[in-house]
């Protein structure tokens, strides 16, 4: 570089978003000033010293010549802290020092350019608070601009829950009267289809029931029999009245023994699909289609208990999804609201639904309501009694939202530049409510359709 014969020397600027930058030279003829805080290129010459630049006006990756400039070897130049004036100085105050920078910048750079050379425009022109940046200037290209819009968005409140199975296709299998189990095909996990046999078992009683419906047809066949005879003897003459009523009560007596038997047995074939002529076996069956979700017998045992199931068969077409709804969220939820459930133990899954029912009475123990979710579940891959969380869509009106990264702090008010005109900006305080998001509620300052400065904007706050 010494051996230029222009002795032309250059700096460049390398201007970060947020104003920072570094500047590099040949030679390594530079050096930081920590007076102003900043990483400030100094360059040292045998007749004088040059003042620290401003960064932001120079622009990014800019190059700014130096004519005339005889620099001497690095061994003559004397320390920065000792030769450099501004060493001496006492500090300055922020303000001060931003004020002082921009100043002494404009300077260096007007006495950079060569002699007849037209000084550069200017990237901002400030006009009374109203900012107009150059379209073809750097600092426009970083600038990003969005207009203001309305945004629905939901309040989510998320509750605990689990899968439970809906009640009407969970249920128990029992035997109707006491017996021997002698069959017991189905183990737990079983598919099952409805009418499909389960178990089988001999019982005294349904043997007993099968022989009181013999026996009342028998009956009351002979007695329609022998009512039919005294009528033809009464209608001939040759029996009396009292005869005949004899057999119409008897007649009576055993259609009614009848009725019995055969409603005994009906209820017995009812709930364990027996069928007749098989003497005091009893099939039971499945009485839903589902899974085999249980087993308490074994083929042998006797049953004594008929209140005890002896299988339990659970439809997993349909679950619930119950939420524990905290005494505190109660007024917020209502039937009709859409929910999004969450499964951990299906990760990535996550089912859609509508509140179909909330229960009216807290729980005393735990100080909740319970809020039910009817889901179809037709791979089966929610298992009832998987944990879940059930969070619930509150729709919210429309609310103005704008980028956090579009907010300023201007002496203790958030600010936005607004774009009053094309690259023409103003800035506008405004209220905010913040969010967790990327996003945040503009309360009063900013109108729906106005366009903001979304990205740049920290550039036209040093401007």
């Amino acid at each position: 570089m010494d051996n230029d014969p222009d002795h032309r020397y250059w700096l460049r600027a390398v201007v970060g978003p947020d104003g920072s930058g570094s500047r590099d030279m040949p030679q390594g003829r530079m050096r930081s000033v920590p007076e102003t805080g900043r990483h400030v290129p100094v360059m040292k010459s045998s007749c004088t010293e040059l003042i620290p630049a401003c960064l932001p006006l120079a622009g990014p990756d800019a190059v700014i010549p130096f004519q005339d400039f005889r620099p001497r070897p690095m061994h003559q130049t004397a320390p920065l802290t000792r030769d450099c004036p501004t060493s001496r100085r006492p500090p300055l105050g922020g303000a001060a020092r931003l004020v002082a920078t921009g100043i002494m910048g404009c300077a260096i750079l007007a006495a950079a350019i060569a002699p007849g050379t037209a000084a550069p425009a200017a990237m901002v022109r400030n006009d009374h608070g109203q900012l107009t940046v150059a379209a073809d200037s750097p600092l426009a290209a970083r600038l990003s601009v969005t207009p203001v819009t309305l945004v629905s968005l939901s309040r989510t409140i998320p509750v605990p829950g689990e899968v439970r199975a809906e009640p009407s296709r969970s249920l128990s299998v029992m035997t109707p009267v006491a017996g021997s189990i002698v069959s017991l095909p189905v183990s737990p996990g079983d598919p099952v289809t409805r009418g499909q046999v389960v178990a089988e078992l001999v019982s005294g009683d349904m043997a007993q029931a099968a022989t009181d419906v013999a026996k009342a047809r028998a009956a009351l066949d002979y007695a329609h029999r022998a009512l039919v005879r005294a009528q033809g003897v009464a209608s001939a003459g040759g029996a009396a009245t009292r005869d005949v009523e004899s057999a119409r009560s008897t007649w009576l007596q055993a259609q009614a023994e009848d009725d019995r038997a055969t409603a005994r047995m009906a209820a017995l074939r009812a709930s364990a699909g027996y069928q007749a002529g098989q003497g005091g076996v009893i099939r039971l069956t499945a009485p839903i289609d589902g899974i085999v979700s249980a087993v308490n017998t074994a083929p042998g045992a006797f049953v004594t208990d008929p209140t005890a199931p002896l299988l339990a068969i659970t439809g997993t077409q349909e679950v619930w999804a119950v939420a524990a709804v905290p005494e505190n969220l109660a007024d917020a939820l209502h039937v009709g609201q859409q929910t999004e459930i969450d499964v951990p133990a299906l990760p990535g899954r996550t089912a859609h639904g509508a509140i179909s029912a909330i229960e009216p009475v807290l729980h005393a123990d735990t100080r909740t309501l319970q809020a039910r979710v009817v889901l179809a579940n037709g791979d089966g891959a929610l298992k009832p009694g998987m944990f879940a969380t059930l969070t619930v869509l509150t729709p919210q009106p429309p609310r103005i939202m704008v980028p956090q990264s579009a907010l300023l702090m201007n002496n203790d008010t958030v600010t936005v530049f607004v774009e009053v005109a094309p690259h023409t900006y103003r800035r506008r305080g405004i209220e905010i409510v913040y969010d967790d998001g990327d996003l945040c509620e503009v309360t009063s300052g900013l109108s729906a359709g106005e366009r903001v400065v979304t990205q740049g904007a920290v550039l036209l706050n040093d401007d």
